[in-house]
């Protein structure tokens, strides 16, 4: 009788709980996968890409090639905050936001106080720290309505893989914004977010041109400040800079051909900042290793590496130079001198905001290890 007496008590207790009768079903409610935000006429402007559930989820019956509508909802308020509420007045829908994958920051919004526009999204208790950001100079409606190959939605593009694609000019890697405002706020640190474009050209469905997604360049902060926006082309010799990049193509020049392709995957660079009195000078020591996808002509093996040091290390010579003109760090080497030489750095700093000048890079040591020549052609002994 006492288990029963316990049994019908527990019953009755379950009957006076609520539950999550408030919560709206899933296939009910719209996800933010992606948010845009600008800065217009003394106002901002918020953008929400959203997605229903039936087109994020992959079941059998995915039909490839069929087109995934796009939703983009718009949302504007004296600030920030008020216009990512805005966003939803007109939604139909509950707006939820624990799936946003990548943020878009307009030129316009990067010029203003990038800590506190961070600051303002990352209030939203359903945003993640780890969403990607990116800046990009394109209205961001342009951005946000870009579908993927096979017109899959825009989960499926280089914008929310946050990868290295396999494509040689593939080597600015994407940030997350918890990452980005690490380096902000870190004395030397370069802090620069990847920019986002279109490529309208490179790609077609059948006789129809279809734009898809590229890494531009990337722009540089100091102090949540935009300082410049570089090319991906500028920016060519911070590649040897990341340690994360799995294939790195260097091409050997030949006179007015090729002489060979080389592959290269994780570089590692160091550098030793050496001060003298009021100057600081950087010595820089490249370790590239390497295999060769493409030899045309009989090139020697000691000639190969010479000529492909001489190749990465004008690239690093390039980007440093025109870095400095535009006041920006991507090698970190404000950073490497603050983490050795604090004092220094900061006595420095207190006289001028960028310390780096043109002739600051003294030294670059390249060295080149090519493993194997391609399977036609067998090891190399080390």
């Amino acid at each position: 009788m006492k288990a029963v007496r316990q049994l019908i008590a527990s019953l009755l207790m379950l009957g006076l709980l609520s539950g999550c009768t408030n919560m709206p079903d899933i296939q009910n409610m719209a996800y933010v996968t992606t948010l845009g935000v600008d800065y217009v006429n003394d106002r901002w402007v918020s953008y929400a890409q959203i997605h229903n559930f039936t087109s994020l989820a992959r079941t059998e019956q995915l039909e490839i090639g069929k087109a995934v509508p796009v939703w983009v909802g718009r949302g504007e308020g004296d600030t920030l905050t008020m216009a990512l509420a805005n966003t939803s007045t007109t939604s139909q829908m509950r707006l939820f936001w624990g799936h946003v994958h990548a943020v878009v920051l307009s030129e316009r919004t990067l010029r203003q106080d990038l800590a506190e526009v961070y600051a303002a999204i990352n209030r939203y208790r359903e945003v993640r720290y780890n969403v990607l950001v990116y800046g990009t100079k394109r209205k961001l409606t342009d951005i946000l309505i870009q579908k993927s190959l096979l017109n899959l939605p825009p989960l499926d593009s280089i914008m929310f893989t946050a990868t290295q694609t396999n494509s040689p000019r593939s080597f600015i890697l994407p940030s997350t914004g918890n990452r980005i405002i690490a380096n902000l706020n870190e004395p030397g640190a370069p802090g620069f977010i990847p920019s986002i474009d279109i490529e309208p050209g490179d790609w077609s469905e059948d006789k129809k041109s279809r734009p898809m997604f590229k890494i531009s360049g990337a722009y540089f902060f100091q102090n949540n400040k935009m300082r410049a926006w570089m090319s991906e082309e500028d920016l060519r010799g911070m590649r040897w800079a990341m340690k994360d990049l799995q294939e790195i193509p260097v091409r050997i020049p030949g006179g007015d051909s090729t002489d060979a392709v080389l592959m290269f995957s994780r570089p590692k660079l160091s550098i030793a900042p050496i001060v003298k009195g009021e100057e600081v000078y950087y010595d820089l020591r490249v370790r590239a290793d390497g295999y060769v996808i493409e030899l045309l002509g009989d090139v020697p093996l000691p000639r190969l590496k010479s000529e492909t040091a001489g190749v990465i290390q004008s690239e690093i010579e390039t980007t440093y130079r025109k870095a400095a003109a535009a006041k920006c760090d991507p090698f970190n080497l404000q950073e490497a001198l603050y983490r050795k030489y604090p004092h220094t750095f900061r006595r420095l700093s207190e006289k001028q905001d960028f310390i780096l000048k043109p002739d600051s890079l003294r030294n670059i040591q390249v060295e080149v290890q090519i493993t194997n020549l391609g399977k036609y052609k067998g090891r190399v002994v080390k």
